[in-house]
């Protein structure tokens, strides 16, 4: 992945109140040049807020920011030029068809992609000459991020680019954001999706409250939180998770998802211990295994609540 030290977003200690509400509170970090950035976190941490006084769009209490070497308050302008917008809801013209949506945002900037280009990166091609309200949820999304990209930007906004769509959709936008990437531009994505952020990003801020928690690759992360690997299995009251925290090679217990998690050290120890529990008491653990520590298990630890709540 072609990343530079060159930072196209700068940000330190940001502040954004909402009367008595601290919807961004004192968040500072830096995206590189040729990297995907992903905020994580759960809706209402902040992360659109975020995203959107960095496109000008809101302007911060406090704080500074800059977009490829600018402030965003003094040269919102010129960024936007610059930067491409694909934001978390958008309303388009309903009885436009594709090609003129793409011609007529074309029209917003010196120096824009043609749109046959456009149609066919984005897939659009069967849908050229339909109108927008006819669109499928698929097709809109990637409408609104060939909308994005119209003007060629160096710097990709996405804002929760595949919330509601089918896996299908989902993995063919995942594909499109790799393919930037590979043509040197930069991508900061927010999304609630732990897969969503380990697939694509270099690194992630993971954000909850109007602060930024922890920031790292997906490795690093984990490995901060976890030394341990997690033993997992269906939830049942007569299994605890309170109660099996203090087996064998048991580091700390969960309950998340319908599921009982416990993190240990000694794996062998700890099943043999968690079976001979369970046989004492006359049950078993259904869908008993193992997996090593992941993105959820770090938001979890960070906050006591599972990243989808």
């Amino acid at each position: 992945m072609a990343q530079t030290n060159e930072p196209v977003i700068s940000v330190t200690n940001l502040c954004k109140c909402y009367g008595d509400v601290k919807a961004v509170d004192g968040v500072s970090f830096t995206v590189g040049r040729g990297e995907v950035f992903g905020m994580l976190g759960p809706n209402g941490a902040g992360k659109t807020t975020t995203i959107e006084i960095l496109e000008g769009l809101r302007k911060p209490d406090s704080g500074d920011a800059s977009v490829l070497g600018m402030d965003v308050t003094r040269h919102a302008d010129s960024i936007k030029q610059r930067i491409g917008v694909q934001l978390q809801s958008v309303a388009l013209f309903p009885r436009l068809t594709v090609t003129e949506l793409l011609d007529l945002f074309g029209t917003f900037f010196a120096h824009h992609v043609p749109t046959n280009q456009l149609i066919s990166d984005l897939d659009l091609g069967e849908r050229a000459h339909a109108r927008s309200m006819n669109l499928s949820g698929g097709q809109q999304q990637r409408l609104s991020i060939a909308l994005a990209l119209v003007n060629d930007p160096e710097l990709v906004f996405l804002d929760e680019p595949t919330t509601g769509l089918d896996p299908a959709a989902r993995r063919s936008l995942w594909e499109l954001v790799k393919r930037l990437q590979a043509e040197g531009k930069s991508v900061m994505l927010t999304t609630h999706y732990m897969e969503e952020a380990t697939e694509l990003c270099d690194r992630v801020a993971i954000m909850d409250h109007g602060h930024i928690l922890e920031i790292g690759t997906v490795q690093e992360l984990i490995r901060r939180r976890f030394k341990e690997r997690a033993v997992f299995f269906d939830s049942s009251a007569t299994l605890p998770a309170e109660t099996l925290a203090h087996l064998g090679g048991v580091t700390r217990a969960s309950q998340e998802n319908g599921q009982t998690v416990l993190y240990s050290t000694d794996i062998p120890g700890t099943i043999g211990a968690l079976l001979a529990a369970a046989d004492e008491r006359g049950v078993e653990p259904h869908g008993l295994g193992i997996r090593q520590a992941t993105l959820e298990d770090v938001f979890l630890d960070l906050t006591g609540r599972a990243l989808r709540d």
